[in-house]
């Protein structure tokens, strides 16, 4: 059974950000918004500079419309704006970065340490907003256990550090927004699966929605890309629905392969400081433990084709969100 309002909110946001594509890759042409390639990406990369970027606009409007539009009709489901705006104010901290980006015309957006205190700021909000409207014996409950006040600590974690490990993911055409429409999909019927949950499941159709319309352009090969704008802003909004609908630990079944690129990052470069410190650079650099991080560009430079590592990452992706969805089904029969 497909959940109430799923279907017409992502074919609503699928539209939207569809339609917008030509005028805003245009417009952003013209502006100069164009990405700059990072001197760490592979050298095939090297054709992708110039490429429009801060796609991830029409993915926020895509979102935004049926979400907006679900609302105005059942005004009882207003607080499904909590996690629209801190959807946005996540977008907004990447288009800033962007932004910076495009106009110094070279990889330097914002400061590693500004932009991680500005997401900690926009994830504090949510949770503050989650701890204001908690219900006894579920908002803070993780695994059976209560964790009381630590609860509201691991969300906001989990809210920046699955924001960055998206941000990671997207590298590749079509990667990190193929892997959130399954994932937003899937969170939406593990969620109907226990409960129904009103509107998360339409919120998950149009953020599915929003992201299909973006992929008619960002498939490879891409002719504009999502920039931070898009990327932060999907991570954010994938952990905020896991927290709302109390799928946290099914969710990290499902986004096994996000996760993976963001760890392979925090493992190379923790065992590169180590073996630098113990052996030398010359050392550390001809033992890395990835040819390249994030893990996609590990799988590039082993010489396999773009199209080949988004479809095994979104492959695994919805192999592993079925198993989360069965579980849920399972675990409530």
């Amino acid at each position: 059974m497909i959940p109430d309002g799923l279907v017409a909110s992502f074919l609503c946001g699928l539209l939207v950000s569809a339609g917008l594509g030509w005028p805003l890759i245009a417009l952003l042409r013209r502006v100069g918004a164009r990405q700059t390639v990072s001197v760490d990406a592979p050298a095939r990369h090297a054709g992708k500079q110039g490429t429009p970027t801060m796609g991830g606009l029409m993915i926020l409007a895509g979102l935004a419309a049926p979400v907006l539009a679900d609302v105005a009709l059942r005004p009882e489901r207003r607080s499904a704006l909590s996690l629209l705006s801190m959807t946005m104010a996540f977008g907004l901290i990447g288009f800033v970065d962007d932004y910076l980006i495009a106009t110094r015309g070279k990889n330097l957006g914002l400061r590693a340490r500004s932009k991680f205190g500005m997401q900690v700021v926009a994830a504090s909000g949510f949770v503050l907003y989650l701890s204001q409207t908690a219900v006894a014996g579920r908002t803070t409950v993780l695994g059976g256990v209560d964790l009381g006040v630590w609860y509201y600590v691991l969300a906001g974690l989990f809210i920046v550090g699955f924001s960055n490990a998206v941000n990671f993911s997207d590298g590749l055409d079509g990667l990190a927004g193929g892997m959130t429409v399954i994932l937003a999909l899937s969170v939406s019927l593990i969620v109907f699966a226990g409960a129904g949950f009103g509107w998360l499941p339409v919120f998950g159709g149009a953020l599915a929605g929003a992201c299909g319309g973006f992929l008619v352009y960002n498939r490879h090969p891409a002719r504009v890309f999502m920039g931070d704008t898009g990327s932060l802003a999907l991570g954010a909004a994938l952990a905020g629905m896991a927290l709302m609908g109390k799928a946290e630990l099914l969710f990290q079944v499902g986004a096994v392969a996000v996760w993976a690129e963001l760890f392979s990052v925090i493992v190379q470069v923790t065992v590169f400081k180590y073996r630098r410190r113990r052996y030398g650079l010359e050392a550390a650099r001809a033992r890395r433990v990835f040819r390249r991080t994030p893990l996609h560009h590990h799988f590039e430079e082993l010489g396999w084709p773009e199209t080949r590592i988004v479809a095994l990452f979104c492959g695994v992706t919805a192999a592993a969100s079925a198993v989360a969805v069965i579980l849920s089904i399972l675990s409530r029969s």
